[in-house]
């Protein structure tokens, strides 16, 4: 039986650890639909300088930031994943860059692309902020090296915190038009899901929408 075709958005960062939660969770939309997502790169932090530095200076109360982990602990069971010490943060933009224009050779080689992307930040602990890690991701992908050159030759790809590049400026337009306050944000039908859901959840506003 064919599935019936769901088209959603997601507005997404590689390096916060809720939306790779949020990727996750996305497979069990693609176990009954023909899932079509719009993958809307949004720099969450894009003061951070491009050879990272510690989470500590995120300005979070122990508190909050305690929290924060525990509960990620807890999605990351549910998910059956190991994830790295969360000590760390990358300068996101440039594999924001690379994953964007990768968009053009399809889904085949996006997807390889951005899975890889999420698992070193993730999983391997490998800072992505640093050009040579996606340099050997994108190797590893198959990724021609004319394409990153692409992906990095635009304005503001190595710009300050208060420049947007224009592959990626259109998608922060929209989360505010949206008035999206945070991410993930899922865009299923006329439903706007802020932050992690559940599996449910996402099959709700799925069938909602069909």
């Amino acid at each position: 039986m064919t599935k019936p075709t769901l088209n959603i958005s997601v507005l997404s960062d590689y390096i916060c650890p809720f939306c790779y939660i949020g990727h996750l969770r996305l497979a069990v939309l693609r176990q009954h639909y023909d899932l079509k997502i719009n993958w809307c790169f949004i720099e969450i932090h894009p003061e951070t300088p491009v050879p990272g530095h510690s989470t500590l200076k995120l300005n979070y109360s122990t508190e909050h930031w305690n929290n924060l982990l525990q509960n990620l602990q807890q999605l990351a069971d549910e998910e059956g994943v190991q994830l790295c010490e969360q000590s760390f943060i990358a300068n996101s933009r440039k594999a924001l860059l690379l994953s964007e224009a990768s968009k053009s050779l399809g889904a085949d080689v996006f997807y390889p692309l951005h899975e890889a992307i999420f698992n070193a930040c993730f999983i391997e602990g490998r800072n992505i902020g640093e050009e040579s890690v996606l340099r050997d991701i994108a190797r590893q992908q198959k990724i021609p090296d004319s394409l990153l050159e692409q992906a990095w030759s635009v304005p503001h790809a190595d710009g300050q915190a208060d420049s947007v590049p224009p592959p990626l400026l259109r998608y922060l337009q929209y989360a505010g038009a949206l008035q999206a306050k945070s991410v993930p944000t899922f865009i299923i039908g006329k439903q706007l899901l802020n932050g992690v859901v559940s599996r449910q959840q996402l099959l709700d506003a799925a069938a909602e929408a069909i």
